[in-house]
């Protein structure tokens, strides 16, 4: 015991069996505890090391496409910067396919997790659960770096963003700008004018879209750099009219 408790002290060594065996404990219990950490640090660094190599290889196929392309270099600067704020939000994992090796209720339930702010969608908030799973399940994920366009006026809306991360701003024809924040959503006027130009049969199967396309009257634009869900259209519209037509139907009998 002496000989642990002091640190550069001139003791005598001590010939006690008991003391001689519990210093030789403590010192491969330390060796022990140090071959731990070491082996943790060197699977950690590995792994690092790997992402590292990952990500520059991926800049490296990027690059090499950009200069095959011949883009110029402010679209460049932009590419890299989406790159790089698309890496940082996932560290290179595939969520889809994560998803896809778990097993079905686990993914229902990540997925509301994940989708949680679908119900602020007023049409939505009053569907079942088994229909909003089915919305959820379509979502994907999308980044949009700072500056980008959601959308804009004049152009096509084919697309429902809901924002999880990040600020935005919606600017319509009148000049009066909108924040958008974390749960909000762009491009919901497209299941609204989904619902209006659809024609639906009796038996709630025969779907049918005319040709007319929305065009957006606002303009939505990234102030940060934005991590998102995202819905396109128009097959999303068909397939919320499809599951709105399923939910009114099973309601329709409690009517008075």
């Amino acid at each position: 015991m002496k000989q642990i408790s002091t640190l550069a002290g001139n003791q005598t060594p001590s010939y006690f069996v008991w003391e001689v065996l519990f210093t030789m404990a403590i010192i491969g219990l330390g060796l022990l505890l140090f071959a731990l950490l070491i082996g943790n640090m060197q699977n950690f660094l590995q792994a690092l090391g790997r992402r590292r190599l990952e990500m520059s290889l991926r800049r490296r196929d990027v690059e090499q496409w950009m200069s095959h392309r011949r883009l110029p270099e402010e679209l460049r600067r932009q590419v890299r910067q989406a790159e790089r704020y698309n890496w940082a939000a996932t560290r290179g994992v595939n969520e889809e396919m994560l998803l896809e090796n778990l097993p079905e209720d686990l993914q229902r339930d990540i997925r509301r997790h994940l989708c949680k702010f679908v119900k602020k969608v007023r049409i939505f908030a009053l569907m079942d659960e088994p229909i909003l799973d089915a919305i959820c399940e379509r979502l994907r994920q999308k980044i949009y770096i700072k500056g980008s366009r959601i959308l804009y006026h004049g152009g096509l809306v084919e697309k429902m963003v809901f924002i999880v991360r990040g600020k935005a701003e919606s600017k319509g024809e009148d000049g009066i700008v909108v924040p958008l924040s974390e749960g909000d959503v762009c491009g919901e006027e497209l299941l609204t004018w989904c619902l209006e130009h659809s024609s639906i049969s009796k038996d709630g199967r025969k779907i049918r879209i005319p040709g007319q396309r929305l065009l957006s009257n606002r303009t939505v634009t990234c102030l940060t750099n934005i991590d998102g869900w995202r819905r396109r259209g128009p097959r999303s519209g068909r397939r919320v009219t499809g599951l709105r037509a399923r939910f009114f139907g099973t309601r329709a009998p409690l009517g008075p």
